[in-house]
């Protein structure tokens, strides 16, 4: 019997988002998914690098202590989890999962969804040498030419294999790069058994999916609009979609916590990453923004409707991280009197020093914080009497020895450079790879023949 409500509640918006959030979303009132989004481009690569020093790494270990804390009340209240969690390595996550529930005793009541296929990285040579360039959107440079350098490449998959989990049986799925909004998408369709190809639904879904993927950021937090009003956010009420089995849904929030639904609090997220406002391009299909109606329906109550989309394309997006070199930050404090002068004057004497030193960048940014980090050079002149000027200096090259000879010059001007220095603290600045993004498209054929998606049971 098809329910005629589903509720998906945001419990991650990103990898290392407020902990309490998910465990509130579930015992805070009555929800029957809980979806949780931990992956952005640059965590991708960051967890492959953590897999390459440890095979068990390589996925949002948060997410395992958070299950341990939720698995019981999620078998009690028959809630089911969505999570892209497993990063590079859903399968060690997956487990981790299972682990968990064996220790809870919850053996035989725990069915883990493990969805893999999104991880390129070990095909890319044959599909270079299928004739899949994995041109750069941007620059139409093909992949070969930093094919050495490539640290992660993973396809972004849709719902297809969220829904076929959960028919499967499960009650936790684990992905990899999965969509921010196949998370939410995948548990609505599922539930109502849309067809595929309904695309006003398949839009609908996907801005459900898309104004939650963020957490609280739609339920008042880092909202710009009268941000004063918000109130309560020490207790940030995480939103909730109330999805109905036509297409229309309401954004919500547990009742007593902080926070504010509303149709400007909507509005910011869906804003958010946008792009061309027509075409809101994801695997499953195409969502047309300027179709969407947004209506208070009460305190804490935004109804959403009339949203049209449109079929899915037959490519789907890469995304390949690859190493570029090394950076490193430094910053001094400078204080009242003659703050920015001074600040200004360390920023020289640095800059000639290593000139004098022979270093090559292929950048140096300075930014004076307090004075134009944020917005920029000034119109005029800053407040002669600004009480404190930090300096911030970064450095980028493609080899390591400049960037480490950098690190050491900015200590020494504590004593070798204008006065009153304060608040430096932590050593040399410490020298860090340059990991940068490269976003291509592939045929989604050449990705949807590797998905596969396993059934585990504790």
């Amino acid at each position: 019997m098809t329910r005629n409500k589903v509720r998906v509640a945001a419990g991650q918006g990103f990898w290392g988002d407020w902990l309490e959030a998910p465990v509130r979303q579930v015992r805070g009132g009555p929800i029957d998914y809980l979806m949780m989004d931990y992956l952005a481009e640059v965590t991708m690569s960051i967890m492959q690098k953590q897999k390459s020093r440890d095979p068990r790494a390589g996925y949002a270990r948060d997410f395992i202590p958070l299950m341990e804390r939720i698995l019981p009340d999620i078998v009690e209240k028959g809630i089911k989890v969505t999570s892209n969690a497993g990063g590079v390595n859903p399968r060690g996550c997956s487990e981790a999962v299972l682990d968990v529930a064996r220790r809870l005793g919850l053996s035989g009541k725990v069915h883990v969804g493990l969805v893999t296929g999104d991880d390129l990285l070990d095909r890319l040579d044959q599909l270079i040498a299928a004739g899949h360039p994995l041109s750069n959107m941007e620059t139409g440079r093909p992949l070969a030419e930093i094919r050495s350098q490539v640290l992660s490449a993973n396809a972004y998959l849709g719902m297809g294999p969220i829904v076929e989990a959960l028919r499967g049986g499960a009650n936790v799925v684990v992905t990899g790069r999965v969509t921010d909004t196949g998370l939410t998408l995948g548990p609505i369709f599922h539930e109502f058994g849309w067809p595929t190809d309904d695309w006003d639904k398949v839009a609908a879904g996907t801005v459900a999916g898309h104004i939650i993927e963020c957490g609280a950021q739609c339920s008042g937090g880092n909202m710009l609009k009268d941000w004063r009003s918000v109130k309560g956010m020490g207790n940030p009420g995480f939103p909730i979609v109330e999805a109905a089995p036509d297409g229309s849904f309401v954004v919500t929030k547990h009742p007593g916590t902080g926070g504010v639904v509303s149709v400007a609090s909507v509005s910011e997220q869906l804003v958010y990453e946008m792009g061309d406002p027509r075409e809101y391009i994801t695997p499953d299909g195409v969502a047309d923004f300027t179709t969407i109606q947004l209506e208070q329906a009460g305190p804490n109550r935004v109804r959403v409707a009339g949203i049209r989309g449109g079929p899915r394309t037959p490519m789907l997006k890469v995304s390949v991280a690859y190493f570029y070199g090394y950076k490193a930050v430094g910053t001094l404090v400078y204080s009242w009197p003659d703050a920015f002068e001074k600040a200004q004057a360390a920023d020289r004497i640095l800059r000639e020093r290593l000139k004098d030193l022979g270093l090559e960048f292929e950048q140096i940014l300075t930014e004076f914080v307090g004075v134009n980090a944020t917005h920029g050079a000034l119109s005029g002149p800053p407040d002669p009497d600004v009480p404190e000027v930090q300096l911030r200096v970064g450095v980028r090259a493609r080899d390591r020895a400049p960037v480490e000879r950098f690190s050491r010059e900015i200590a020494p001007l504590v004593l070798t450079g204008p006065p009153s220095v304060t608040g430096f603290a932590g050593g040399r600045p410490a020298v860090e790879e340059v990991v940068a993004y490269w976003p291509a498209l592939i045929d989604r054929k050449q990705v949807e023949l590797g998905v596969k998606v396993e059934i585990l049971t504790a």
